[in-house]
């Protein structure tokens, strides 16, 4: 070996004896299974170099994602926080304000604003279509759920409960044809209804006279009429409004505050047994 692979051999023909080997080994390969076993045995005995040769990638890989783990959990802990001081800000001026409206709730009489029990609850399934707009929620006649609840999300009105089983309830949404919410214009607290019309985006007003103070961009509240759904409570954003003479009413669309096409937690609302006495 030592001869042929030497300095004293020839350069032709150590040539010649490494072609002749590497067709040897490739016919070997091609035509015995032998060859395969030896291949399976230093691949087994590779591997280990493989994981150590990857393992400083994988724990630069590893340190990278918990940086930018912590790094994006320090942000949203800062913007959680921000927004924490923003709505205690708020809170402040709600109790303020709180405290003047009992006042001149007082002085004109009128009946203070009752307190709704609540009760959080998730969507369990979504039945869209057309010509019906619901959802099922996790709460039923176990958790004192009835027909009529009011259902609300972090935006506004979204719907009310109208079936109830012992474990779940059926929420018809507020853009459902067979759904009415009345409403009140913030600016100018002029009263009216709307009504769902199939679209998930979208609802109508209803008998809208070509006279109504309503302008695009006014935002409606719950008025509290009809005894379902609680006043004050975000409804819809005026988009379009179309007055044609030869028409009885203006035909104004609104879209709802409440994203319904991604709800997941609903809040119930509905008056408590004292409230209810009182009423």
């Amino acid at each position: 070996m030592n001869l042929l692979f030497g300095r004293s051999a020839p350069l032709h023909l150590r040539l010649v004896i490494a072609v002749v080997l590497s067709a040897a080994l490739m016919f070997g390969d091609r035509y015995t299974d032998g060859a395969s076993a030896v291949r399976t045995s230093l691949n087994t005995i590779v591997s280990p170099l493989f994981y150590f040769a990857n393992l400083p990638y994988e724990l630069f890989s590893w340190g990278s994602e918990n940086l930018q783990s912590r790094r994006y959990l320090n942000q949203e802990n800062d913007q959680l926080k921000t927004q924490q001081l923003l709505n205690s800000e708020r809170l402040q001026q709600f109790a303020f304000l709180e405290q003047e409206n009992r006042k001149l709730r007082a002085l004109l009489g009128s009946s203070k604003v009752q307190e709704n029990k609540k009760l959080v609850s998730q969507v369990l399934s979504v039945h869209s279509n057309p010509y019906s707009h619901q959802v099922v929620i996790n709460k039923g006649l176990l958790d004192q759920v009835v027909e009529g609840v009011a259902v609300v999300d972090e935006m506004g009105i979204v719907g009310q409960v109208t079936q109830v089983g012992s474990t779940t309830s059926r929420v018809l949404l507020m853009t459902d044809i067979m759904h009415a919410t009345p409403v009140r214009i913030l600016r100018n607290n002029v009263r009216t209804v709307v009504e769902g019309i199939g679209k998930i985006n979208q609802v109508k007003l209803s008998h809208v006279p070509h006279s109504m103070d309503i302008r695009i961009g006014d935002i409606l509240y719950s008025s509290g009429l009809g005894g379902v759904f609680p006043e004050g409570y975000p409804v819809a954003t005026v988009t379009k409004i179309t007055r044609d003479e030869g028409q009885p009413f203006a035909q104004v669309f609104a879209e709802p505050v409440a994203q319904l096409d991604r709800i997941r937690l609903l809040v119930l609302l509905w008056q408590s047994d004292e409230a209810a006495l009182n009423d």
